[in-house]
């Protein structure tokens, strides 16, 4: 799409990402197959999308915003705001020493402060 940014330099750490959700609960791939994986990938290059264009803009609403309306949703659709806060806490660690350091300590502060805010704090 136009006017997005380009997350596929980030398709490694989503895939990353992906495999480390789907080891840790192995019932998704139960619940939801290859097609909840790709989801769960599409998903995560939403996140970095939102996190880009936060980063892009020096507004950090635009991610916390994202990250509430993203809870807001899964919760409806059944799924408790510690799945999001867990992705977010795997990308994290995921970006760790591969971005470039000032990106990476900007989305740091863009998912922790997101994370705060869905654990209530």
């Amino acid at each position: 799409m136009s006017g997005q940014p380009d997350v596929r330099m980030y398709a490694s750490i989503i895939q990353d990402v992906t495999d480390g959700i789907y080891a840790a609960f192995p019932e998704l791939m139960d619940k939801y197959g290859e097609a909840g994986k790709r989801k769960c990938i599409e998903d995560n290059e939403h996140h970095f999308r939102y996190l880009e264009t936060s980063i892009a803009l020096g507004d950090d609403k635009v991610f916390t915003d994202y990250a509430l309306w993203l809870n807001n949703l899964l919760q409806k659709r059944g799924m408790k705001a510690d799945h999001v806060i867990d992705n977010f806490e795997r990308i994290d660690a995921a970006i760790q020493d591969r971005i470039p350091e000032e990106k990476q300590a900007r989305m740091t502060a863009l998912l922790q402060a997101a994370n705060r805010i869905l654990k209530g704090e």
